[in-house]
């Protein structure tokens, strides 16, 4: 595989040859990316093979928060006594299927804690909604937490994340 690089959505991607498997997904990349990032509703990360100039895989994240009584009670007592915990969510995550298999949806995790990590505003985890049980296994093999009352809603706090990158 070539090199690859992970940058921000523009218009000059070029968008209608990715297909990830999931019509739903691929829709997404091609009509409404671009209109999510100029609503600021989220920000669109590709992967791009840069010896085709492929995108090989996208994800998305954007600001949210969910109630604190939705952590493990082991967590909870860690935390300040806050309401809403703030958080970071991955909107929607695919590789192409040309390249799935190579371990390019751990790297956009990565990638994701990394500018999490970063962001201007703080976030103590990032969160994804599941489309079904095999992306929730996806993320659960990532350490993903599902939350209590919403099987297929997990976190991920940052801080574990951070670690494990570390180790």
């Amino acid at each position: 595989m070539s090199h690859l690089n992970i940058e921000l959505l523009t218009s000059s991607h070029e968008r209608g040859s990715f297909r990830c498997g999931e019509p739903t997904l691929d829709r997404y990349l091609t009509t409404q990316a671009t209109q999510d990032m100029r609503r600021n509703i989220a920000k669109c990360y590709v992967v791009i093979d840069e010896s085709t100039n492929a995108i090989t895989a996208f994800y998305t994240l954007a600001a949210t928060g969910f109630p604190v009584e939705e952590l493990p009670p082991a967590l909870i007592k860690t935390l300040p006594r806050y309401p809403v915990v703030p958080a970071v969510r991955i909107g929607r995550l695919a590789v192409d299927q040309r390249f799935q298999g190579k371990k390019l949806g751990a790297a956009l995790i990565a990638d994701a804690v990394i500018r999490t990590r970063d962001a201007a505003p703080a976030a103590f985890a990032i969160v994804v909604d599941a489309k079904d049980e095999k992306a929730s296994a996806f993320y659960r093999h990532h350490v993903f937490i599902p939350f209590k009352n919403q099987a297929l809603t997990l976190f991920l706090p940052l801080e574990t994340a951070l670690r494990a990158m570390r180790a």
